[in-house]
């Protein structure tokens, strides 16, 4: 992307880099966007959906992004996840976002259907938003959710897509 190479970046990940949890570059008003998973993108090499995430904050008056996933563990296609999680990923995932999240009042809702891919994800996801609800975060989604009522995928919307709320409390996945 153009500019970002001047831009501080933000890069969290395990040592052996089969888990990402944090990607961005550092702004005072960065679109702070949750996946399911981190693919391969890294500083200086980012892959179609976080290029996607990118340019969503630019276009809605955004000075940076950071990408975060509800699941940290690499993988380039959802469905080579592990079949159960490490709860070791999930806790070090959990201490990320609540630094990452910390002053941060909007969060984007980006993984389409993949939530669906592994029944730990939702579990994840209810935990995780007992952090952003104590942060006080409001949502939004790349325009309407899927059918399912799922938050889309920046890697398959217009780029010019509007960002919109996302009533994190109807979403049926998110809660018991």
């Amino acid at each position: 992307m153009p500019g970002l190479s001047q831009q501080q970046w933000i890069y969290e990940h395990t040592p052996d880099g089969s888990a990402r949890f944090v990607l961005g570059v550092v702004g005072h008003n960065p679109l702070v966007c949750f996946g399911i998973n981190p693919s391969t993108a890294k500083p200086g090499a980012l892959d179609n959906t976080v290029k996607g995430v990118a340019k969503f904050a630019a276009n809605n008056g955004y000075d940076s992004w950071t990408m975060l996933n509800v699941y940290p563990q690499i993988a380039t296609d959802p469905e080579e996840m592990h079949d159960q999680h490490l709860p070791e990923l999930k806790s070090e995932n959990e201490r990320h976002i609540a630094t990452a999240i910390q002053g941060r009042a909007t969060l984007l809702a980006a993984w389409g259907t993949n939530l669906t891919i592994r029944p730990y994800l939702a579990e994840m996801l209810r935990d995780i938003l007992k952090l952003t609800d104590a942060a006080g975060a409001r949502w939004l989604s790349i325009g309407k959710t899927t059918q399912d009522g799922h938050p889309g995928h920046p890697l398959y919307l217009a780029r010019t897509t509007p960002l919109i709320p996302f009533d994190m409390s109807a979403y049926r996945w998110s809660r018991p």
